[in-house]
């Protein structure tokens, strides 16, 4: 239970039940397995500095580096090109690629893919590609990586149904070292430079991250059932225990520390690394379990935005991306996806019956995320006046309403960051709220990971009128 003071005294939720209760349930065409897929993951900080050894034991000669303009002005750049002429032989060839879209789209990714490409044609294969920088980066390279590699008969081959057909990739690309990302080198010294607002929105995901796939459908619930092949078995398998356990350490990390980075991302070294670990813990468990409704919402609100944008993130007007400029708005993508993310708790962790195991699951998992943001809220605020008397939520009236406690914590943490509430302020209106939802309907990769089903266009149409 809670007490009215900062301290809180819970005993722990038995998750062993819980999870025994996924597999009583099993029916005849439950996937019984769940799975963990891991690339080498290196973290601290110079950490970057490494990067042209690596290179060096994998004997590349060829090198394509994708990095953002802005990236490439600063000191994590340089340290990498460094880093290259310092330990790779004399004789290696180093490509940069900078024309990196904020949120990329498809007229991006094709240019980079022609960019990588034509390399390839002209001059041979590469033999590593770098990725420095945050996810639009990464994403570039990857898919630039990957249509090089094996080159589809349709550009939507790789994406997943109802848009693609989620052909599986065929066989080996070429080795990427992503920095930072969760499979790469993770440098804390790399995020010195960021401006608050990114510091915001890059950590805010990271929480979506973490409650999203330990919230999502447990994995031996999964509609797609067991696949007639591992390789079949789909990235994002829902909830299971291993993810299980990245998630809940990136929830802890990230909800103390996020306010801390957010307040002074150069001087808190402590907060940069913590959240750097965060970040790559919860990519580990996501990357596995999936997300789910927060995340699905989020691209139809990303792509379908008029003229808002951030202060603290750069206007790009004077780059051009093939024959599409960056003279777009921008919502950043963890805006996007926690502006949606109280209405989606209160949807996903409401009209619950603890008598049926699963749905008690959802319960137990609701209220485990909300007691953990309460926990941090309550230390973070810690004998700040407005918090003296203040009435502290009980775990049996978070059991009563687990969608509303989380949602809560949720818009208590939002306040503290000063994240907009509400689509409103992005400049949606009533108007919006079909588009957006038929926007996100296709995105079912995501979509059926969600605790709660069916998640419709009914069902989205209502969430997006509830977010506003």
């Amino acid at each position: 239970m809670y007490c009215r003071h900062r301290r809180l005294i819970i005993s722990p939720l038995r998750r062993a039940i819980a999870t025994r209760s996924c597999f009583s349930t099993l029916e005849n065409n439950a996937d019984p397995i769940c799975e963990l897929a891991s690339s080498t993951l290196r973290y601290g900080p110079t950490s970057t500095s490494e990067v042209g050894q690596d290179l060096a034991y994998m004997n590349a000669k060829r090198i394509l580096l994708f990095v953002d303009p802005y990236i490439a002005a600063m000191d994590p750049f340089h340290n990498v090109v460094s880093s290259i002429e310092k330990h790779v032989p004399a004789g290696h060839f180093l490509d940069i690629y900078d024309k990196i879209r904020v949120e990329p789209n498809n007229e991006s990714f094709k240019h980079a893919i022609e960019f990588m490409s034509e390399k390839t044609r002209n001059h041979g294969p590469y033999d590593a590609v770098i990725a420095l920088g945050g996810g639009s980066t990464i994403d570039t390279a990857k898919a630039a990586n990957l249509y090089t590699c094996y080159p589809p008969d349709d550009f939507y081959d790789y994406v997943n149904p109802p848009l693609g057909k989620g052909l599986p990739v065929p066989g080996p690309i070429v080795p990427l070292i992503a920095i930072p990302t969760t499979s790469g080198i993770v440098d804390p010294d790399n995020t010195k430079t960021m401006s608050p607002p990114v510091a915001k929105y890059s950590g805010i995901d990271v929480l979506c991250h973490a409650i999203e796939s330990y919230t999502a459908i447990p994995y031996t619930s999964r509609a797609s059932g067991r696949p007639i092949s591992p390789i079949l078995r789909p990235a994002y398998q829902g909830s299971n225990p291993i993810s299980d356990i990245w998630a809940l350490h990136a929830l802890r990390d990230c909800s103390q520390y996020l306010p801390r980075i957010v307040n002074n991302p150069l001087e808190d070294s402590e907060a940069r690394a913590k959240m750097c670990l965060a970040a790559s813990t919860a990519g580990m468990g996501f990357g596995n379990a999936g997300v789910h409704l927060c995340h699905g919402m989020s691209y139809a609100v990303a792509s379908q935005v008029k003229q808002y944008w951030v202060d603290g993130y750069p206007q790009l007007n004077d780059i051009v991306v093939g024959d599409v400029g960056n003279d777009h708005g921008l919502v950043p993508h963890g805006l996007s996806v926690v502006i949606n993310a109280p209405s989606v708790f209160k949807f996903t962790g409401s009209n619950l019956d603890e008598n049926d195991p699963i749905q008690k699951r959802s319960v137990d998992r609701h209220v485990e995320c909300a007691i953990i943001l309460a926990n941090a809220r309550l230390q973070r605020r810690g004998d700040n006046v407005t918090t003296i008397g203040q009435e502290v939520t009980s775990e049996k009236a978070m059991r009563d309403k687990p969608g509303d406690a989380l949602a809560n914590e949720l818009l208590e943490l939002m306040n503290d960051l000063e994240i907009p509430i509400g689509l409103r302020s992005l400049g949606y209106s009533e108007a919006d709220v079909e588009e957006l939802a038929k926007g996100t309907l296709p995105q079912h990769r995501v979509t059926k990971l969600s605790p709660r089903q069916p998640v419709e266009l009914e069902e989205l149409t209502a969430l997006f009128k509830d977010a506003l």
